[in-house]
């Protein structure tokens, strides 16, 4: 696979680049180019497709985020590894930045570079698609309409083509699954599975949040009695965007929903995602207070990522906090994210909340997060989300939970 790839190295000293390119060919890379200058370099990529690029980011004419944003406007996608001589915390800096513009990251390494990173970089490569969609929209593109029909989506809501997959949550004291996250697909007719990133936008564009809460929640809450009839209690939690908290009997029809099918409410969670935030004043603390004094749990979704994380944590009746990716991935091999890894987990602790990672995709992140006292954890070294069937082969290993007593909400 290695060998098949088309490599990109940017880098404005020409020795870096033959440097690189030496040790790309050690890892088993075989078709390398190198350039010096970053316009080149799109004009490179937009004929040649290079499916990896490692970039520096501190050059004249077109520093790294700037060519970054450049590959955003273009809809060019390739795999990104960012080789620099700045600081740490710029090196993270611009990697978050081409996560969150969609970008595939590999890692973000500090010069001089070794040959045991490049081979790092290649195993990482061998775990990753050689090409993913762009999980944001396109900032450089006019505004227009949703690339899909709302009556095909409100449609596939109904029927149940919109559905939930469940990614597992593990507790990192005992190994058991402790938790299901309810993760949207679509099983399309003529396309076959879909992902998030490829309708969210046109669901959120068409107001249909909350038809989606409610579908996540009813699949939630099926999922929840089918483990629970195999003798397995997994509390569920399902997304929910801080706007719809402008609803003002929204908890009292999630209440009703989690009733009918007799779960306790102390069994669902919902995680607020603050990507869009109530119009009306005092709705959101309203809303989130209310869906607490109904017994729900509530979750801090995306910790540390978003502007006001902080005043929401200490403002907000939670009962968990969850880590957000971008502080967890790679952070065995960064000291700067361990510390604010440390720093995250210990504030939670402090406020008597329970503290999930997301995003661990490698055991030495794992056993970090083992050692410095998380005490969940979900992703891709765990599970992807997977369908209800399959969640239930997962709980086949699994000792029996049904009586295994839960830490009460606080």
């Amino acid at each position: 696979m290695l060998s098949k790839l088309k490599v990109l190295v940017l880098d404005d000293h020409a020795y870096q680049c033959v440097l690189l390119k030496d040790m790309l060919e050690e890892a088993g890379f075989m078709h390398i180019e190198t350039t010096l200058d970053a316009h080149d370099a799109l004009e490179r990529i937009q004929q040649d497709g290079h499916q990896l690029v490692l970039m520096d980011v501190d050059m004249p004419g077109m520093d790294g985020a700037q060519f970054i944003h450049e590959l955003a406007c273009r809809d060019l996608n390739p795999i990104l590894a960012i080789i620099t001589g700045c600081s740490r915390r710029m090196s993270n800096s611009i990697g978050l930045m081409a996560k969150e513009r969609g970008f595939a990251v590999l890692g973000t390494f500090i010069k001089p570079v070794t040959p045991e990173q490049i081979g790092s970089l290649a195993v990482g490569l061998l775990r990753k698609p050689l090409s993913q969609p762009p999980a944001q929209p396109n900032a450089c593109a006019n505004p227009g309409r949703p690339l899909l029909d709302r009556r095909m989506l409100e449609s596939a809501l109904r029927d149940g083509s919109i559905h939930a997959w469940f990614q597992p949550k593990k507790s990192l004291v005992s190994g058991n699954i402790v938790g299901a996250e309810a993760l949207v697909r679509w099983q399309h007719k003529d396309l076959g599975l879909m992902l998030p990133s490829s309708f969210l936008a046109s669901l959120r564009a068409y107001d249909l949040d909350h038809e989606l809460l409610l579908r996540m929640l009813d699949d939630g809450l099926k999922a929840y009695s089918i483990w629970r009839d195999q003798g397995h209690r997994i509390p569920i939690s399902i997304n929910l965007s801080a706007s719809l908290l402008d609803l003002p009997q929204l908890p009292d029809e999630l209440h009703a929903m989690v009733a009918r099918l007799g779960v306790p409410a102390s069994d669902v969670t919902f995680e607020l995602l603050e990507d869009a935030m109530p119009t009306l004043a005092g709705q959101f603390h309203m809303g989130a207070s209310r869906l607490r004094l109904k017994g729900f749990g509530l979750s801090q979704d995306d910790f540390g990522k978003g502007y006001s994380s902080m005043y929401s944590l200490i403002s907000t009746p939670f009962t968990e906090v969850k880590i957000d990716r971008a502080f967890v991935n790679g952070a065995a091999a960064d000291e700067v994210l361990t510390a604010a890894l440390v720093a995250s987990i210990q504030l939670g602790r402090q406020l008597g909340l329970q503290v999930t990672a997301e995003g661990v995709e490698t055991l030495e992140d794992l056993q970090l997060l083992r050692r410095i006292g998380c005490d969940v954890a979900q992703g891709f070294l765990i599970s992807a989300a997977v369908n209800v069937a399959t969640f239930c082969e997962l709980l086949a290993y699994e000792p029996n939970s049904y009586f295994t007593p839960l830490s009460p909400p606080h």
